[in-house]
């Protein structure tokens, strides 16, 4: 049993740099092809107008702008020595070859940036994109973030995701064929899944082979398709309690060498409609300590051992 009951991503870059690092969020002006009309204008239910993202590129930031502050931060905040640019917002793979590349390339130049991530789609991963990735891979950290949301067809249907789970299976093998570090990002509390199912996409997580994991609450953002599900009674938040329930779950399942980079996401405060007990990231965090010691468990402790269900 790990001492922190679960590999957390600051454990894993200690072990790799013997000091601290720390991820700098970046805006580099992405779109995505479910918003910009070739699959979908609307995205998906939940996904508010900014991508996810600060809003920098709007503001005129450029990528070393954006790495440079951040960095000074994080090193005043945390003692952080290293930084991972991590290219947030929209899909970061979604642009010519080119212009990924000066990105890239941009990131990489900013001293004591010693790797990046860089979060997409698994329908936004052809060749080229792999290959310009792994390129990079053979001096500096690379980590492809892959929006995974949930094993279930049903449900990425449900979410109007555009893409099934066929595809991120082949997105994943494919990076992982050419070395990259992949990280699946699963989303619990999406309409309609049942303990069952959430378990069940962890243990998808599990057998792909990935080396980490983001765990994302589902909650509403003003003006998206699931704040008119909520209004009409066609959606449910879940409590923070179910949540952490299932956050432990799914560790259980998981390998125990997997890299669990968040344990919840970071929900605008200006923007969110609900469950406001999303604001407390501190407090969910906590509680899924609280549960995992209470349950005595650990991540990887029924790793493979238990049906879905189990």
């Amino acid at each position: 049993m790990p001492d922190r009951r679960y590999y957390d991503l600051n454990r894993y870059f200690r072990s790799l740099f013997e000091c601290r690092v720390h991820k700098i969020t970046l805006d580099a002006g992405f779109s995505c092809p479910n918003r910009d009309g070739t699959l979908s204008t609307g995205g998906c239910i939940y996904c508010n107008a900014r991508g996810s993202g600060t809003g920098a590129y709007a503001r005129g930031l450029s990528v070393t702008d954006q790495l440079l502050a951040g960095r000074q931060v994080m090193a005043r905040r945390f003692k952080a020595k290293k930084f991972i640019a991590y290219f947030q917002a929209y899909t970061n793979t979604y642009a010519p070859v080119e212009r990924l590349k000066a990105l890239y390339d941009e990131a990489l130049a900013v001293p004591d940036v010693v790797g990046i991530a860089v979060g997409t789609r698994p329908d936004c991963v052809d060749d080229a994109v792999l290959d310009l990735l792994a390129s990079y891979a053979k001096q500096h950290m690379v980590w492809l973030e892959i929006g995974v949301q949930s094993a279930s067809d049903r449900t990425l249907a449900i979410i109007n995701r555009g893409h099934d789970t066929v595809c991120t299976t082949s997105a994943v093998q494919a990076a992982m064929d050419r070395g990259l570090l992949v990280c699946g990002h699963i989303i619990l509390g999406l309409p309609g899944e049942s303990r069952e199912e959430m378990v069940k996409t962890g243990r998808y997580i599990a057998d792909s082979g990935m080396a980490g994991v983001k765990f994302h609450v589902l909650y509403v953002v003003r003006g998206t398709p699931l704040e008119a599900m909520l209004q009409n009674g066609d959606y449910r938040c879940m409590e923070q309690h179910e949540y952490v329930d299932r956050v432990c779950d799914v560790l259980e399942v998981l390998p125990p060498d997997m890299v669990v980079q968040r344990l919840t996401g970071d929900p605008h405060p200006d923007e969110l409609v609900a469950p406001l007990w999303t604001l407390d990231k501190r407090g969910t965090i906590e509680a899924i300590h609280d549960t995992l010691e209470h349950r005595d468990s650990w991540q990887g402790k029924h790793y493979k051992t238990l049906p879905d269900g189990g």
